[in-house]
């Protein structure tokens, strides 16, 4: 324990080791009673926390705020203790850390959103409040193992979805990548140690390939004159997890497991090394990145190339200066150096002042639960570039549209927006931005206002809360004539009709006391319109079908099914309309091509069967059948199953189907046999496929191969 603190004290000057072992015997003696749950002394917590913020190179205050971050919270020392002791600075960095216990919550949702405001106000104030966290996080991940296993996954899913974000808006790699690693562990084991065991297996050949890369470019690089470090680049289990999974390949094909980092003296020397490496080596198309031109939104820097051996084996190399480097390292760490005078006004860049932005939205939203979920979207989003009419780059979160870009530039810009060019044409407010677009506001003085109708397409939260905040400004007569308007036309637009019986019941669930009070939130933007169609689909599910003047009509209730497993949205549509919650039906397993055909639920919405469905076909309640068809549909697979019947003459036969299948590229998810009579059998297969069209050519290309008897799919009326 105590070579962490001779650590520490190494690392300053004189007066402030003074001040280190102080605050280390006030941290020792307010714990003095109290064990880690491994049974070690408390200590021994606050001092890895201060250790791992001593390893960052931050100032003494931040160092002591670590050993003290816990003392407010449990132990009976107070704010003004700590303030009396080590001044304000350091009282108000240990107060920001610390949770608001004392206060009792509803529900755990309503607790955290609180915690994460107060963190992030308190960052606001001093941007070190949440290096000390993320360090006591850290501290807390690397020794998860002592805790049940309901907490490992408790803590290691709130690290995940909050404070590895954090720490990637933050800049902060070297903590982000162990907090996913940690994390990944605990959540997906049996994953975790997969991918770690296929890592280790080819370990030995990757690091004589990076080796031998590594020396090969060094000569290259020397020969120019270029300065240059250069190592290689670890590639952690989380980011190859997550690669494996988003492109569906294997550990030999992602590109990027081997990878250098060339770290040189200059930005001239950074696209000097770059045209060395082009050189060199074979530029893979597509495959280049200038992070340096346009940094990142936390500020990193760097360019990113991937190249190919002469043996054709395809690596990643990263090249940055040494500053850079720092800075990819311990992002906004690298940035802040704190000294005794510094103005504390000075220490927030403005690079950073996203958190002032998400606290506003944070502290507008009154739904904790909807706060939570827009906290986690505003910190994990991808960006674009694009750039103003005079060449300045502004990042944007993807699918942002002219309205998100016109309130980045100024708030009375997107106030005023009437309109947009996109590289020097005229678009629609909701046309969707890409990287590389040169971005134009028109704007107007006539204009005195956002439209409300702009909730439904723009993509920043922030743009979200400046919008909010115009219509939280006008009377309250015009918001409820605002809201009503809204909700009476997305009403008819979708032809939802509602009693006073549903509606009483809508107010409750939405815990309103009047329609008025409804209309009057969604005119200010307080309640989305998709928010009370979700409830509304509750309160109509079970009985979706209306029957209005003799006629057959159908009040479909659009919702978004976001299960990872199960995701159709915009595949299915009917009369007109898409985002259906549907389902497809296991008995008959329809694939896109298909003629299909629905079936309306009870509370279930619908169910997708292909229309020559045994089930459908011998359906008694045929008002419930509705008829559907595909749409927009891009890169979706479906399980399929096919039945091959054979007659007993090859023992080899089940081999050769399943070999014939996977001839194709096609994915086989299970494959089981049964003897149907002593001459035929049958193989039962499941196999995942992206249309009808490449399905009927495999069935009739089975159909050739020799033994097989039939190949059809089951629970049809024709088989």
């Amino acid at each position: 324990m105590y070579q962490k603190l001779e650590f520490i004290i190494s690392r300053l000057s004189s007066e402030n080791r003074e001040l280190i072992i102080t605050a280390f015997n006030f941290a020792f003696n307010a714990h003095i009673n109290q064990k880690r749950i491994d049974g070690e002394p408390y200590i021994v917590h606050p001092l890895e926390v201060a250790y791992i913020l001593s390893e960052m190179n931050l100032d003494v205050n931040t160092i002591i705020g670590g050993l003290l971050h816990d003392v407010i919270e449990d132990t009976e020392f107070t704010y003004s203790d700590i303030s009396a002791t080590f001044g304000e600075e350091v009282a108000i960095l240990v107060e920001g850390v610390s949770k608001l216990d004392k206060i009792n919550y509803k529900t755990k949702e309503e607790a955290q959103a609180d915690n994460i405001r107060k963190m992030l106000m308190a960052m606001t104030k001093d941007i070190r409040v949440i290096l000390i966290k993320l360090a006591d996080r850290l501290h807390n991940m690397r020794t998860l193992k002592y805790l049940s296993e309901y907490k490992q996954q408790e803590k290691s899913k709130e690290t995940l979805n909050i404070f590895v974000p954090l720490a990637h808006r933050l800049g902060i790699s070297k903590i982000k990548w162990e907090l996913e690693d940690l994390s990944f562990r605990y959540l997906n084991p049996d994953e975790y140690y997969r991918i770690a065991k296929l890592v280790s297996e080819k370990r030995d050949d990757r690091e004589k390939l990076t080796n031998e890369i590594i020396k090969e470019f060094k000569e290259v690089l020397n020969q120019s004159d270029v300065n240059a470090v250069i190592e290689g680049r670890p590639k952690h289990l989380y980011s190859i997890y997550k690669k494996l999974i988003q492109k569906n390949k294997t550990i030999d094909e992602i590109f990027d497991l081997i990878a250098i980092r060339v770290i040189v003296d200059s930005i001239k020397d950074c696209y000097v090394a770059l045209g060395l490496a082009h050189e060199k080596y074979n530029p893979i198309s597509n495959k280049f990145k200038d992070y340096i031109a346009m940094p990142k939104s936390n500020n990193y820097q760097s360019l990113h190339t991937t190249v190919l051996t002469k043996g054709g084996k395809p690596f990643e190399i990263q090249i940055r200066t040494k500053k850079m480097h720092k800075v990819a390292e311990l992002g906004i760490a690298a940035h802040f150096k704190y000294k005794e005078q510094t103005d504390t006004k000075d220490r927030f860049d403005e690079k950073f002042v996203w958190i002032r932005e998400v606290v506003e939205w944070l502290t507008e939203t009154k739904n904790p639960t909807e706060a939570m979920e827009n906290f986690k979207t505003d910190l994990i989003f991808q960006e674009i570039f694009v750039f103003t009419p005079k060449g300045k780059v502004i990042a944007l979160p993807i699918g942002s549209t002219p309205v998100d870009f016109a309130f980045r530039i100024h708030t009375d810009v997107g106030y005023r927006c009437e309109g947009a060019r996109v590289n020097n044409k005229i678009v629609t407010l909701d046309h969707i931005l890409e990287t590389g677009n040169i971005v134009e506001i028109i704007t107007s003085k006539q204009i005195k206002g956002p439209s409300i109708d702009w909730l439904g397409f723009v993509k920043s939260n922030h743009t979200k809360s400046k919008i909010r905040q115009w219509f939280n400004r006008i009377t309250k007569e015009d918001n409820v004539y605002r809201g009503k308007y809204l909700f009476e036309k997305e009403c008819k637009k979708r032809s939802i009709r509602l009693n006073d019986v549903l509606i009483s019941k809508l107010l409750k669930i939405l815990s309103l006391s009047s329609l008025d009070e409804l209309y009057f939130n969604l005119g200010i933007g307080n309640i989305t319109f998709n928010l009370v169609l979700s409830k509304i689909s509750e309160l109509l599910s079970e009985n979706i079908i209306d029957k209005k003047n003799d006629k057959k009509e159908y009040n479909i209730i659009y919702k978004k099914y976001n299960s990872c497993k199960s995701s159709y949205k915009d595949e299915i549509l009917i009369e007109g309309q898409s985002n259906l919650l549907i389902k497809f039906a296991k008995c008959c397993t329809p694939v896109c091509g298909d003629e299909i055909l629905g079936f309306i639920t009870r509370g279930k919405g619908i169910t997708v069967h292909r229309s020559d469905c045994k089930n459908i076909i011998k359906c008694s309640d045929k008002e419930r059948l509705i008829d559907l068809d595909w749409y927009n549909i891009a890169n979706r697979k479906y399980d399929v199953d096919i039945c091959v019947t054979f007659r007993n003459v090859k023992s080899s036969i089940i081999e050769d189907v399943s070999k014939f299948v996977k001839s194709f590229n096609i994915y086989i998810r299970s494959i089981n046999f049964r003897e149907l009579d002593s001459e035929i059998s049958r193989i039962d297969i499941r196999i995942n496929i992206d249309s009808r069209e490449k399905l009927d050519k495999l069935i009739s290309s089975l159909k050739s191969v020799k033994g097989v008897y039939n190949v059809f799919r089951p629970n049809t009326n024709i088989n």
